[in-house]
């Protein structure tokens, strides 16, 4: 503990040196970690100007993690972040991020298989094979051509969308390596295409498969080298994909458009060739009434078995009991939803049901179900799953109450296939989250995360076995300093 505590003050004494050599703020981050660019790189004359008026951009983080998920177990990670993004020359530019998480306070090496949530400050996979804590990767690195509204890079990016997305709540970002178009030439339409070969999941040292899992007979801990993210559908082996000749590449189109007043579409394509594709479509609408701001929304998503199904199965742990069919991953996603907002406070009570089909795939940090019911650490998109949630956000420095202070409080009631083994059992699950931002120190963040889950403990599935109680606690401590 002690250890711990000196970590951060130092990482405090530093925020504080770098705070007093200037206030500009160039990046802020949101609620959910990720991060907003108020000051960018322009175009220069030269080379040299690329490089010598390009922006420096640093974090400073560290995260803690206790659970009793399984056993009680623990993780620390103390590290950060320095991206550099050069200045435009003729519209071509480029961005490196270099990202750190060290482990100064951890378990022992076999206990990493215990490592849940706080599994993204390390790499399981380096410590179980090798004994090495902490990541140190170059995650970041694209050129890029822009001109106007459109942006070309190719490289280790990061890319938005329904399915893939940074989810930048731990140490080190989810990215990728590919190709990437966003565009605004449509009026009213914000566009991204994206093509992706690699990626590297926010616990891995390196880029691995997109949708392959690990099943190298001849490494004890293959299940974690290749994409082992808890969404991944553990029956999509590496070997099998190669037995047909199957490279897992994703191709996206992600388009958002806000031509009538107060209503915004969203559609988004995503495609595993010879596996799996999908398509969604979102409304979202808002209006006033009486001085309240009231936003109801729709989701529909169609999940398409290309060929995965028949690989791996129906379930994404490959106990297909209870399926209607075993082989297929046909399914289907509805989601409703209405937010009602009004000053200080907001309040969003989500629906979401999954078809009795197949479970969906979304390995990449994108979830279905994000947005309208998903509560933290939660995966409520197996086949035949229907979730309510309620969200009651306050913020109590608007309210002149606290300043920089606000809390988000979820309720989240899931209720699984009794019948399917593969499934968890139903639960209730109640989140708290507290965000501290600080006038005195632009760009000091620290954020709390409690988790209260109780599950089922007597379900019994349709094959006479036992489900796993679902049950358990969680703690998260986070500080962020940008500069």
């Amino acid at each position: 503990m002690t250890k711990t505590v000196s970590v951060v003050l130092s990482m405090m004494s530093v925020s504080s040196m770098v705070c007093a050599s200037g206030d500009m703020v160039k990046r802020t981050i949101k609620s959910n970690m990720t991060e907003v660019y108020h000051v960018l790189p322009e175009e220069v004359n030269s080379l040299t100007d690329m490089f010598q008026k390009g922006i420096f951009y640093g974090r400073l983080r560290s995260n803690y993690f206790w659970s009793d998920k399984g056993e009680d177990h623990y993780v620390y990670g103390v590290g950060g972040s320095l991206i550099f993004k050069s200045a435009y020359f003729n519209g071509f530019g480029f961005t490196t991020g270099l990202y750190t998480t060290q482990n100064p306070w951890h378990m022992d090496d076999e206990d990493a298989v215990l490592y849940k949530a706080g599994k993204g400050v390390l790499s399981r996979y380096d410590v179980l094979s090798s004994g090495k804590y902490g990541i140190t990767s170059l995650a970041l690195a694209y050129l890029e051509y822009k001109n106007g509204t459109t942006s070309l890079q190719a490289g280790r990016v990061i890319f938005e969308s329904f399915l893939t997305k940074s989810n930048d709540t731990k140490m080190i970002p989810n990215t990728f390596e590919g190709v990437t178009l966003q565009t605004g030439v449509i009026p009213h339409t914000k566009l991204k295409v994206g093509y992706l070969t690699k990626q590297k999941l926010r616990d891995h040292s390196g880029f691995h498969h997109l949708l392959a899992y690990g099943d190298d007979t001849s490494d004890p801990y293959a299940q974690y080298s290749q994409n082992d993210d808890t969404a991944m559908h553990k029956g999509l082996t590496l070997s099998e994909l190669q037995a047909r000749g199957i490279d897992d590449e994703l191709i996206i189109l992600d388009a958002k458009n806000s031509a009538i007043d107060n209503l915004t579409l969203t559609f988004n394509y995503t495609a595993a060739p010879d596996l799996v594709s999908s398509a969604m479509i979102q409304a979202d609408y808002s209006f006033d009434m009486g001085g309240v701001k009231v936003k109801p929304a729709l989701r529909y998503m169609k999940q398409f078995d290309d060929g995965a199904g028949e690989i791996g199965g129906a379930n994404l742990k490959t106990n297909t009991f209870g399926y209607s069919d075993p082989n297929s991953l046909e399914s289907a996603l509805f989601a409703a939803r209405v937010d009602v907002a009004q000053d200080a406070w907001k309040l969003r009570l989500g629906y979401t049901k999954i078809a009795d089909e197949g479970d969906l795939i979304a390995p990449w940090r994108g979830f279905p179900t994000g947005g309208f019911s998903r509560a933290m650490a939660q995966y409520n998109w197996y086949a035949n799953t229907k979730t309510t949630m309620l969200r009651a956000d306050y913020d109590f420095g608007k309210a002149g109450l606290v300043p920089g202070v606000k809390a988000f409080v979820r309720y989240a009631i899931q209720d699984f296939d009794d019948n399917k083994p593969g499934v968890q059992a139903d639960s209730n699950v109640l989140t708290l989250d507290i965000l501290k931002e600080f006038d005195s120190i632009p760009g000091l963040t620290m954020k709390t995360r409690m988790a209260y889950v109780d599950g089922d403990k007597e379900t019994v599935a349709g094959d006479g076995s036992l489900k796993s109680d679902p049950s358990y606690h969680e703690f998260r401590f986070e500080i962020n300093y940008l500069f």
